[in-house]
C-alpha cells in the first residue's frame, strides 16, 4: 500500500474504533445477524474435525465464540482491527480463547488452525494486498482445514481469489437472507487440499 492508502487505512480503524465504543456494532448481536453466525458455526461443525483450532479474522467482541458449543473447538484465537471490539471481548473472559488487536495487511498468525473464518473481513482488505494475505493465511491452515468467508451482500472483486484457487475446494456456498431485502451474506466454506 501506498502512503496514502495507508493513511486511510489508519482512518478507518479511527472510525471503527469511536463506532465501537458508541455502540455502533451492537447490532451485530441482533437475531439478523444471529442467523449468519449460526450458518458459520454449521459449517465448522459439517466440514471441521471436533477440537478445532480456529483463527476468526474480523473477531470483533467475539460474538461468533459465543454462538460455538464448547466441543466446537479447542482454541479460539480472534483478531480485530478495532482495538475497542478487542477489549469488549477480552473483557468477557471467554473460555480457551485469545483476541488481538492487528492489521489484517501485516497480521501472522501464532500458529496453524483447523479453521480459518473471514468474518465480514475479506472486503476491507486493499486490493493490492489481498493476495498476499490469503496467502498468508493459507499458510496458516493446516491440510484439509477449512477456511470460511463471510460477505456481506455480493463482496464483488473477493470470491475469485477463492474460486479460483488451486489450493481450495468449495465445500458449500450459500446466500443467509432477512426479512430486509438488502440485508443478507454469502458465505463460502472451502477445503485446503
Amino acid at each position: 500500500m501506498n502512503v496514502i492508502d495507508k493513511f486511510h487505512n489508519w482512518r478507518r480503524k479511527q472510525r471503527w474504533n469511536k463506532q465501537y465504543r458508541k455502540g455502533r456494532w451492537d447490532n451485530l448481536k441482533n437475531d439478523r445477524e444471529r442467523v449468519r453466525y449460526q450458518t458459520i458455526v454449521k459449517n465448522i461443525e459439517k466440514h471441521g474435525k471436533n477440537g478445532s483450532d480456529i483463527l476468526a479474522l474480523g473477531c470483533g467482541e467475539g460474538i461468533l465464540l459465543e454462538n460455538l458449543q464448547d466441543t466446537d473447538f479447542n482454541f479460539f484465537y480472534g483478531m480485530d482491527f478495532s482495538s475497542v471490539s478487542i477489549l469488549k471481548a477480552n473483557s468477557k473472559q471467554l473460555p480457551k480463547s485469545k483476541f488481538v488487536c492487528a492489521d489484517i495487511h501485516t497480521f501472522k498468525p501464532e500458529s496453524s488452525y483447523d479453521v480459518i473464518v473471514f468474518n465480514e473481513a475479506f472486503y476491507y482488505i486493499h486490493e493490492t494486498e489481498k493476495a498476499n494475505v490469503l496467502k498468508t493465511v493459507l499458510a496458516h491452515l493446516n491440510d484439509n482445514g477449512i477456511l470460511i468467508i463471510s460477505i456481506y451482500r455480493e463482496g464483488l472483486g473477493c470470491w475469485e481469489y477463492f474460486d479460483d484457487n488451486s489450493q481450495l475446494k468449495k465445500l458449500e456456498f450459500e446466500t443467509v437472507t432477512t426479512d430486509e431485502e438488502k440485508t443478507y451474506w454469502k458465505i463460502g466454506t472451502y477445503k485446503k487440499l
